[in-house]
């Protein structure tokens, strides 16, 4: 298995993830576009003592951009909407 950090770029801390998150008590992050759902589980195990029961991921595709008269493309990357444990929580997401 690659890397913790690696694995797990950051968390996505939106309007809608945190929608997500009082709802239906679902994290979003940003992961590796080469991390597998059993990569995520493992690394969010390891990095937070929590346990997940739900990993859902998605390609993020890349996207026209204009900069003033400079054009170009975002990057492709990878998002994985992770369900937990009734009573585990990330404390990134409660503030």
């Amino acid at each position: 298995m690659p890397a913790l950090h690696s694995v797990v770029v950051r968390p996505l801390v939106t309007e809608k993830s945190s929608t997500a998150y009082q709802n239906r008590k679902e994290y979003a992050f940003q992961v590796a576009p080469t991390a597998t759902k059993r990569d995520i589980r493992e690394a969010l195990h390891k990095l937070f003592g929590v346990t997940v029961t739900d990993v859902r991921t998605m390609q993020v595709r890349r996207e026209a951009v204009v900069r003033g008269r400079t054009r170009g493309k975002t990057e492709a990357w990878k998002k994985a909407i992770v369900r937990l444990k009734d009573g585990d929580s990330i404390a990134v997401f409660e503030g």
